[in-house]
């Protein structure tokens, strides 16, 4: 039977302990990386997308987001502690639902972490551009340098985003020197962050430009845009929503943990509480100083992120200064209220900084690779392990390319919506996940259990279809189309390869068949 072939626990942890890497973080570590890639994405980058499509009501946005996370993170925070283990909901799925489904989660988290990498490698790239070549070196770097084609989204004139190719490259190359090596990186990188957006808070919400009249209206595209539009609150809390999959990554970091049963509940939940915080002070910050309204189509709605419309009427002399036309929006904000200074030293703070976004997020991308690649499903030589670095070096070579190819031509908020078909499908999947286990492993050693999970699961994968149906359509259209492309791989290589599927557990250094 094609649903069938569910890998048992005890086999998935046994896996993990003979053929494993290095556990070398703590919950310190852990806490960091949840930091480091949700404080960042939505804040750094995705402040004017957000604003195009919700004006103001952005912070609801942030607000309808970060509750379904809540309730998702702690059905993560459950099943992480109960399997650590690389493969995130690809392995929880694995010992649940079976091998199909697992498969299918696996792809769908592929398209999350590697696209998502890609939206903040471009949105690295106008900080680049626009702080420190711009302000600090007088270089205008030419816009076919620079930007997407406008035929794809992207700024007129341009053809290729050299900046976030190069990035991509840099960060593919720290992540095979080391585990350890990028934490420690990782944790100087989210220090300047949280200082820097906590100076642009002090600075912005007490300020003479402060004014409660750009919060009218609140809701200019209203709370729900319409199915397909993707904007609106909810339809911004649909782009925004992957800006939270630090903690996702930070269950992806299981194997490598020290201690998981306690460690990951309070890296997951710590990180996700602190961020969403920060990101609701920030966005008042910013639209209660300059406004943030969005540019208008002809029928009343908001043009569409990432448009070529958008790119037109931003290119326009009276809409060029707005918040939803920047591609540095802070360091814009603080420009604009007469702190110049503060400003570039902020935009400084995110080209140092949103590395450390897309340090995690390949991190993550790379883990499942690596555990589908252990399984069977995918050629096994993905899964060879550096014999100096200790890290899966194959698969993080594949996954910077794909990256750099992406951040080369697509604008953010493209990639954001894209992103999230995979990630609201795979939180579903862990949410369906963690509820069977109640049933099916009643007696499993659980360190933390989700509270009302009768409650907590079902919401959560409600928020999720919600979420997933206030996407822009293509990006609704991406989720099966790429997931048609992987059950052809499936069915072509994967299937006939797997170990469950050949009545093999690598649970020992011999081969153990099941019956």
């Amino acid at each position: 039977m094609i649903f069938g072939r569910v890998k048992p626990l005890d086999a998935i942890l046994a896996t993990a302990e003979r053929k494993s890497l290095h556990r070398t973080l703590g919950w310190f570590q852990l806490t960091l990386f949840g930091i480091g890639c949700v404080i960042g994405t939505g804040i750094f980058v995705l402040t004017a997308a957000g604003a195009q499509k919700a004006g103001p009501g952005l912070m609801l946005a942030f607000a309808i987001a970060g509750a379904i996370c809540i309730v998702a993170a702690l059905c993560y925070a459950e099943i992480a502690a109960m399997i650590p283990v690389a493969g995130s909901a690809y392995t929880y799925t694995y010992s649940t639902m079976g091998e199909l489904l697992a498969w299918t989660v696996g792809w769908a988290l592929i398209l999350e972490y590697a696209v998502a990498a890609s939206a903040v490698a471009v949105g690295w790239s106008g900080y680049f551009s626009g702080t420190i070549l711009n302000q600090f070196l007088g270089i205008h770097l030419p816009a076919w340098l620079s930007a997407a084609p406008l035929a794809l989204g992207g700024a007129p004139g341009g053809f290729i985003n050299l900046p976030a190719v190069v990035i991509a490259g840099l960060i593919t190359w720290l992540l095979m020197i080391g585990t350890t090596e990028s934490a420690r990186v990782n944790a100087v990188l989210v220090a300047i962050k949280v200082i820097a957006l906590t100076a642009f808070v002090a600075l912005t919400l007490p300020s003479d430009s402060f004014s409660s009249g750009n919060f009218n209206p609140f809701l200019p595209a209203g709370v729900f845009g319409g199915f397909g539009t993707g904007v609106g609150a909810v339809g911004a809390a649909a782009t925004i929503f992957f800006a939270y999959v630090g903690f996702d990554a930070v269950s992806t970091a299981a194997e490598e943990t020290k201690n998981p049963q306690r460690n990951v509940p309070i890296g997951l939940i710590g990180s996700l509480l602190f961020c969403t915080i920060f990101y609701i002070l920030v966005a008042a910050g910013a639209i209660g100083t300059i406004g943030g309204q969005p540019i208008m189509g002809p029928n009343g709605i908001p043009f569409p992120t990432g448009s070529e419309e958008l790119a037109r009427q931003c290119a326009l002399p009276r809409y060029a200064d707005m918040l939803v036309c920047s591609n540095e929006a802070l360091a814009h904000v603080l420009r604009a209220i007469g702190w110049s200074k503060v400003g570039n030293m902020l935009g400084i703070a995110a080209f140092l900084a949103l590395p450390s976004v897309i340090l995690i997020l390949m991190f993550g991308q790379t883990r499942i690779f690596f555990v589908m690649s252990r399984d069977g499903l995918l050629p096994e030589k993905l899964s060879a392990v550096h014999p100096k670095w200790k890290t899966p070096y194959v698969v993080t070579a594949m996954t910077g390319i794909g990256v750099a190819f992406a951040a080369a031509f697509l604008p953010v908020g493209q990639l954001a919506d894209i992103a999230n078909a995979g990630t609201l499908y795979a939180f579903m999947m862990v949410a369906f996940a963690v509820m069977i286990l109640r049933r099916t492993a009643r007696d499993h050693k659980r360190d933390f259990r989700t509270p009302a999970l009768w409650l907590v699961g079902p919401l959560t994968i409600v928020g999720c279809v919600f979420l997933f149906f206030n996407l822009p359509s293509a990006a609704m259209l991406v989720l099966p189309i790429w997931g048609g492309v992987g059950l052809i791989i499936y069915f072509a290589y994967s299937r006939h390869h797997s170990h469950v599927g050949r009545g093999i557990v690598d649970a020992d250094d011999n081969a153990t068949t099941l019956h």
